[in-house]
């Protein structure tokens, strides 16, 4: 049986035209996944069948809400059920529009956010979603202080609670850690048999869900493919890297002075206010050292970052030294940042302006979250070469908050590589990035540590984008 059906359309949407009508038909029990670059149209094509855009031309036939217009006897609007479950959907919840990136290490700010638990009901039906997405350990927690993961979770769980005929995932897998990916396959495939029509948009062919029936491959708002996940398998798609050249590093930031060793920590607890994530860490990277960080969500590594970053007041007490200089010795923040290129997840959620996408990688000179200087014509000059070798140079004009969440991505990785800093902090830097940006960024960093002297810190849940040149490895436990 039909469950909905886009027929010629031509949607209404500002800044974009779309040069071929959308038409696909979704039946009842199938799960259909989107697969396409950065900028393809995937996030417009679910907006699209949520009825976010008027329709110039064509119809888009909602089968399953006649059932539901019978039931109220009055009009019922596809957003009434049908629910999307992406990274901009933290917004909705606990006023995160009206918080700052540091706030979410600031003691005294958290206690205005709620708990996981205040945020859901005392339900039989909901006891059965906190189960099975194993939230319970999560129900005391602020929602501020949660890790991308645990946040992914109970984004999932929040939208599970509203009952849609439809679920659409946006990127499902990005900030996930391999038992909870496993975990949530079973969410999956417990929502299909509870009659949930499914829907996933992914960058990656590697990011398709198990439980796929159907794909729908888009390139430039127009589709490649429209049919059975079978039959999408025998194309036999290989994303490749495209072959680039190498990159012209400067550094037109004035230079900091000289160090020997970037981070230590002697017998460091991390933790937020009364919970311990972990505890008696020492770990020194010296100059020049490329490390990386792994462990489950949860376990602290963002906050770790926090303390290096100096975005967090409680490395003031803890026992750590920062370019040779022990915390809480009369060092600045800025002293501290002027070292370091950064990006993280909870970076990009906290990143609201809407400014010009060629601003947001100039911050990068200024350590600004938003561009408060006048960036130098030469640092103007530079930034433009960077997003140029990124594939990113066509949308500098546009406006943040108007691209791809993976565009938004690549932005906020030029920003943390313009300065060509000492030391390179990238968490999980390639959430909702495709395979072919994802190869150009890696081999950028890859260039950038084989200057003299350079350092990273690299996160990821996935071994195999782990740059080629680091050379150590911390891990913290769960």
């Amino acid at each position: 049986m039909q469950f909905l059906k886009l027929d010629n359309v031509f949607p209404r949407i500002p800044d974009v035209e779309f040069k071929s009508p959308v038409t696909l038909t979704v039946n009842e029990g199938e799960c259909w996944t989107v697969y396409g670059v950065n900028g393809s149209g995937k996030t417009l094509l679910a907006q699209i069948i949520k009825g976010g855009f008027g329709i110039k031309s064509g119809d888009i036939v909602y089968d399953f809400m006649a059932a539901e217009r019978a039931k109220t006897n009055d009009y019922v609007y596809p957003s009434q059920f049908i629910k999307i479950v992406g990274f901009e959907a933290a917004y909705t919840m606990g006023s995160f529009r009206d918080a700052y990136y540091q706030q979410r290490f600031s003691s005294m700010e958290i206690d205005w956010y709620p708990t996981v638990r205040e945020l859901l009901p005392d339900t039989e039906y909901a006891q059965h979603v906190i189960d099975l997405l194993n939230i319970t350990p999560l129900l005391e927690h602020r929602l501020i202080t949660l890790s991308s993961g645990q946040l992914r979770r109970l984004l999932i769980a929040k939208a599970m609670l509203e009952k849609p005929r439809m679920l659409i995932f946006d990127n499902p897998f990005i900030g996930l850690d391999v038992e909870s990916r496993t975990l949530l396959d079973g969410v999956f495939e417990s929502l299909r048999k509870d009659g949930v029509q499914l829907m996933f948009l992914v960058p990656t062919v590697r990011d398709i869900p198990k439980i796929t029936t159907n794909v729908l491959w888009l390139d430039k708002l127009k589709s490649r493919f429209t049919g059975l996940k079978c039959e999408f398998d025998k194309l036999g798609i290989k994303e490749e890297a495209p072959v680039v050249t190498k990159f012209n590093f400067k550094t037109l930031t004035p230079k900091p002075a000289d160090f020997n060793i970037a981070v230590k920590m002697e017998n460091l607890d991390i933790n937020y206010g009364s919970i311990i994530y972990q505890k008696g860490l020492n770990w020194t990277i010296k100059k020049g050292e490329k490390w990386a960080l792994l462990g489950p969500n949860g376990s602290g590594k963002s906050t770790l970052l926090s303390y290096i970053f100096a975005d967090n007041p409680q490395a003031y007490s803890k026992p750590l030294t920062l370019f040779d200089r022990k915390r809480g010795t009369g060092e600045s923040i800025w002293d501290i940042k002027r070292h370091i290129g950064f990006t993280s997840s909870e970076m990009h959620l906290y990143y609201l302006e809407n400014v010009p996408c060629h601003s947001v990688v100039e911050s990068g000179f200024f350590d600004s979250v938003g561009l408060y200087k006048k960036p130098s014509d030469e640092q103007i000059a530079y930034a433009d070469e960077l997003m140029e070798y990124l594939g990113i140079a066509h949308i500098k004009n546009k406006g943040f908050l108007k691209v791809s969440s993976g565009e938004q991505r690549l932005l906020l990785f030029a920003r943390a590589m313009v300065k060509n800093p000492d030391l390179l902090i990238l968490d999980e830097p390639f959430h909702g990035v495709d395979f072919a940006h994802k190869m150009v960024c890696l081999n950028l960093i890859n260039q950038f540590l084989l200057q003299p002297d350079k350092s990273i810190i690299f996160v990821t849940h996935y071994k195999e984008e782990i740059p080629k040149n680091v050379e150590h490895i911390y891990k913290l436990r769960s």
